[in-house]
């Protein structure tokens, strides 16, 4: 089993990150501010205006440790990783079966039953927490209209009509999430879902925190030896990582109920952000902080794996779930299990 470490995130505007002996050493204005022995790093994520040593590169390549470069808003960058692991054959046997209708049906079908399994749940627990502070009705309908869509998803279906199920699911999950957040409600609200730019908090708070679970997931594919690439549910596109997107699917409740928590329990306030002229939505340096660390303890948490039945860090599902993935092609699982929280 693959030891759960650190990601390493840097912020800091204008700092810059070098080789120093077994150890990644950071910089701002020339001074070193922190050092960190590499074989305690899992990945190192860099946002803004953060530099790079040639040399660092290269160790992180070689000892695997993966390094990823976004934006400060959190749009991915770039990767840098060292020799591909893993069996060609596995990679093989991933191309194949992409061109097969039925089992990219299958996989999707998966991949969408968890995601929205694990939707319906937040909103249950939110139900469950909050029922004196929330549209009750409202809640309970988009739940109904959830276990729905799971009996259909269970039916055998065609990869556009599991396609068509998703998005139904996910309006239908949006519609009610507005109600989840009960504090600041005139700040912080959802009217609905908007990516590329974000035009409010909680939107600005989810695309930032699915920027980092994909970074997680692709980088978890990679350590097993697949092809973050090569997906299923999302097909291949240039520059897309649709396998790492189509298992990121049942982790993205995970990111939802933390963005609604910072909220609800006042960790991120509305000074936390800053609006453009044009309407975007963007952290602030120390929200940006706030969230980095709220997400890295949510990952520390411990849960037992539903399938394997065994306890671990949440951090680590993402490798296990790509290890059950792989063993799926290999014909060792009768199906893709995907995680569904309780």
């Amino acid at each position: 089993m693959k030891k759960h470490l650190n990601t390493l995130f840097v912020t800091t505007q204008g700092a810059y990150l070098a080789k120093d002996g077994e150890t990644v050493a950071v910089r701002i204005e020339g001074e070193v501010v922190l050092r960190v022995p590499l074989h305690t790093l899992e990945s190192i994520v860099c946002l803004g205006n953060v530099g790079c040593s040639p040399f660092l590169m290269g160790f992180c390549g070689e000892r695997g440790v993966g390094m990823s470069f976004l934006t400060e808003n959190g749009r991915f960058l770039a990767r840098v990783q060292g020799p591909v692991s893993g069996n060609v054959l596995l990679r093989r046997e991933q191309y194949r079966r992409a061109d097969d209708p039925d089992f990219s049906a299958a996989v999707a079908s998966a991949c969408v039953l968890g995601k929205v399994a694990n939707c319906r749940t937040v909103l249950l627990r939110a139900l469950r927490d909050h029922g004196n502070k929330v549209d009750a009705p409202v809640l309970q309908e988009a739940i109904d209209r959830l276990a729905a869509a799971l009996r259909r998803l269970q039916g055998g279906l065609a990869l556009e009509e599991v396609r068509g199920v998703e998005g139904d699911a996910a309006r239908v999950y949006f519609s009610a999430f507005d109600h989840l957040i009960v504090r600041d409600k005139d700040k912080f609200f959802m009217r609905q879902r908007s990516r590329r730019p974000p035009l409010d908090r909680i939107n600005c708070l989810i695309s930032f925190l699915y920027t980092l679970l994909l970074n997680d997931v692709r980088s978890a594919l990679e350590s097993v030896g697949l092809d973050p690439a090569v997906g299923y549910l999302h097909r291949d596109r240039p520059g897309r990582a649709g396998l790492a997107l189509d298992l990121m699917e049942e982790f993205r409740p995970m990111a939802d109920r933390l963005a609604v928590s910072l909220v609800n329990l006042g960790q991120l306030r509305e000074e936390d952000f800053v609006f453009s002229d044009g309407g975007a939505v963007r952290m602030s340096d120390e929200a940006r902080k706030t969230l980095l660390v709220a997400y890295q303890k949510r990952k520390q948490e411990e849960m037992v794996h539903p399938f394997l039945e065994e306890k671990m860090s949440l951090g680590l599902f993402f490798h296990t779930q790509a290890l059950l993935f792989a063993r799926y092609l290999r014909d060792e699982l009768d199906g893709y299990p995907p995680v569904m929280w309780k």
